[in-house]
């Protein structure tokens, strides 16, 4: 069940990972952090920023952006270049890309990630396009 996250630990998970998520994405988030989304194709599992607020809350998110992208990258495929935000549960991931002329900010464009593959396809231009898209 998603709840609402601090902006604080929004800002953790980006200071850890020198990178800024959109500001759509964060709002989201701020609101249910993590939760389930649809598309066409597949229902998605939406990491969520890890919470310190408290044993409930730490355990809740112990599945959090950082850990799941680390997960993520022992994929031989996986990109240099993103973030994993969700999981299908059978390998593919939804992901956010580094803006290429701002090294620091993630883009708002979302794409999913095939691990058979390794290929990118795009499949929204914000979170609110797939949370407006499939509620």
């Amino acid at each position: 069940m998603p709840f609402p996250v601090d902006l604080k630990f929004i800002q953790d998970t980006e200071k850890e990972l020198g990178l800024f998520f959109p500001d759509i994405f964060k709002q989201k988030m701020m609101l249910e952090n993590g939760g389930e989304i649809q598309t066409d194709e597949d229902d998605w599992q939406l990491f969520p920023f890890f919470d310190k607020t408290d044993n409930k809350r730490i355990s809740r998110t112990c599945n959090h952006i950082i850990h799941e992208t680390k997960q993520a990258k022992e994929w031989d495929d996986f990109p240099e270049s993103a973030i994993s935000i969700a999981s299908n549960g059978c390998g593919d991931y939804l992901v956010l890309l580094i803006d290429k002329n701002n090294g620091k900010q993630l883009n708002d464009e979302i794409f999913l990630w095939l691990h058979e593959t390794g290929g990118l396809v795009k499949i929204a231009d914000s979170i609110n396009e797939l949370i407006n898209n499939y509620r």
